[in-house]
């Protein structure tokens, strides 16, 4: 059974960076496109971002330039560098494949104050 496990998630101000990991077992990461994503207070799941195996990326227009996917296969983790973070960042953060494959894991929680 895949598991997935992120972390990384804290509180943080406005303006403030986090760095979310996310670990797997067996070979997911080094076989998959992996995706990032989010859930808000009382809204649905949605895609952040995304990475092939080529390393090829895309991002929800909300973080474009502001977030940054990342895949190390050798360490079988997957990164989301989040820079100029915004109070609607705020959420629970997962990773999966892309598209999604697996069960979820537990997410980290990530919380922007103003």
């Amino acid at each position: 059974q895949v598991r997935l496990v992120e972390s990384g998630g804290g509180l943080v101000q406005a303006g403030g960076s986090l760095r979310l990991s996310c670990a797997a077992s067996g070979s997911i990461i080094s076989r998959n496109a992996m995706s990032w994503y989010r859930q808000a207070p009382g809204k649905q799941r949605e895609l952040v971002a995304h990475i092939y195996s080529s390393g090829s990326t895309n991002y929800a227009g909300s973080v474009k330039g502001r977030f940054t996917i990342s895949r190390d296969n050798v360490k079988k983790t997957v990164y989301l560098q989040m820079n100029s973070l915004k109070p609607e960042d705020t959420g629970i953060y997962y990773c999966n494949t892309f598209p999604v494959g697996t069960q979820w894991g537990q997410g980290t929680q990530v919380t922007v104050s103003s």
